[in-house]
């Protein structure tokens, strides 16, 4: 079985982008907007009733976390499922506001 983050994508523009997650034809997104050169704010995950229950948003927070300590760079989170995840997540501290 493949491993799940080989499933994720990054869309990455100027003002911002979004991680996708994509599978049997459904996918699940995690975006965010840039604040400056140095900070992003993720504002939403949103996970289809046909990932729920199978950990996508967790996966797409690992990799979001994952990606942004490569590019140094701090991450404000505004969106509920972020930030009960950082709360969870001690080692994130030093990435999710």
């Amino acid at each position: 079985m493949a491993d799940p983050a080989d499933r994720i994508t990054r869309e990455d523009g100027e003002s911002g982008g979004r991680w996708v997650y994509r599978a049997d034809g459904a996918e699940a997104e995690m975006t965010y907007s840039r604040l400056g050169r140095t900070k992003i704010i993720v504002d939403h995950t949103g996970v289809p009733d046909a990932f729920r229950g199978r950990g996508v948003g967790l996966v797409l927070a690992h990799r979001m976390v994952a990606d942004a300590r490569a590019e140094g760079v701090g991450v404000i989170a505004l969106c509920p499922f972020v930030k009960a995840q950082a709360r969870r997540h001690a080692d994130w501290s030093d990435v999710v506001e």
